[in-house]
């Protein structure tokens, strides 16, 4: 309350706190200082008397290897001048580190061969139907057996195919998927043909088959599909910015890829004049052009055909290349056709006007 007395001076404490605490001691004088420990360890060093030539060869090996501290040695060695002492202090060499294993597991990765595999239960059954070439069956341990894991098994057994039992996590490892449905099938890599070889085997009139930036493997396989069904001689695949004849373009050419020969060409620029020295005409397929397939006049001499990718087509040097750019005429307007439907359909178009002048 107000007019209560609590018996202590209020203002005591504040004059109190006014009140100086002496002069600031010097920092030597402070124990808890920099200064005040180096000067306490100064007063406390004594230096090592200098021993004479007669003492230092009388010296016995295991005062040698002491340390100037005067303490006994423990076999360890030494901290390299310049590291502070206790740098590594909690940083033991772990018994079996990983270290060792990480760096194994790198130079393993650089140096590994990425395998080619097709998984889930009707996609391998479909590869086997197809004679794809493979090298070994993966199943997981523990799977449920049904029909098309009898068909798949049965395939193996009539093929001599080698039958390997792995974990399900095993088999995401190797496929790299998730939904593998506990099979796989590792495919054998494709045995690519030469393009001089195609050229030396093709027939009279001769027809090529080219690609240019068609990265979708499927549309690899439809072409070499179509490219089978019309009488092609071969297929040409740039080795660069496009799909190679992997498991899915394998699968998408329902087996014409084990019966018609396909070469992988460095440089298509330089096949196209390869090809116009065999006595090929240049064949694009691009959706813009004017010209149409029907109106191919050249049909029924040696071709060269050649398709672009479906949203970017031909290339400016392939297209310049090319003796005359055709595309397929259609009633409605749409984008552009799928480039491994545009093949099959001039292709099919190159076979009709070839048999009527047979």
């Amino acid at each position: 309350m107000a007019g209560k007395k609590t018996g202590k001076n209020p203002g005591a404490k504040q004059r109190r706190g006014l009140r100086g605490k002496g002069p600031t001691p010097k920092a030597a004088d402070r124990p808890y200082h920099v200064a005040a420990k180096a000067k306490t360890r100064k007063s406390t060093y004594k230096p090592e008397r200098k021993r004479s030539d007669d003492e230092r060869s009388e010296r016995p090996t295991s005062d040698r290897a002491r340390p100037s501290s005067g303490r006994p040695s423990t076999g360890r060695p030494s901290a390299s001048r310049g590291k502070r002492p206790g740098a590594d202090r909690g940083r033991p060499e772990k018994r079996g580190s990983t270290r060792p294993r990480q760096d194994r597991a790198v130079r393993e990765k650089s140096s590994a061969t990425y395998v080619d595999t097709i998984a889930g239960r009707n996609t391998v059954v479909e590869a086997l139907r197809a004679n794809i070439p493979a090298k070994e069956l993966i199943v997981a341990i523990g799977l449920d057996v049904d029909e098309r894991i009898t068909e798949i098994l049965d395939h193996a057994r009539v093929s001599g195919l080698t039958v390997r039992e792995v974990t399900r996590h095993q088999v995401e490892s190797i496929t790299g998927m998730a939904n593998h449905q506990g099979v796989a099938l590792i495919v054998k890599p494709y045995a690519y043909s030469s393009q001089k070889e195609i050229f030396q085997r093709a027939k009279t009139p001769a027809l090529f088959v080219a690609v240019d930036g068609i990265t979708d493997p499927r549309n690899i396989g439809a072409i070499v599909r179509s490219a089978a069904a019309f009488g092609a001689d071969g297929v040409l695949i740039p080795e660069r910015r496009n799909a190679s004849i992997t498991a899915t373009a394998w699968k998408a050419s329902a087996g014409a890829a084990a019966r018609l020969p396909i070469a992988q060409v460095k440089n298509l620029a330089r096949s196209i004049e390869d090809a116009k020295e065999f006595g090929c005409f240049i064949v694009g397929l691009d959706g813009e052009s004017t010209d149409t397939v029907d109106g191919l006049k050249i049909a029924t001499d040696s071709l060269y055909v050649i398709v672009g990718s479906e949203g970017k087509g031909l290339s400016r040097l392939v297209r310049e290349k090319c003796d005359v750019v055709v595309s397929i005429p259609m009633r409605q307007s749409v984008e552009s056709l799928n480039a491994s439907v545009a093949m099959a359909i001039a292709l099919y178009t190159i076979e009709e006007k070839r048999r009527k002048v047979e």
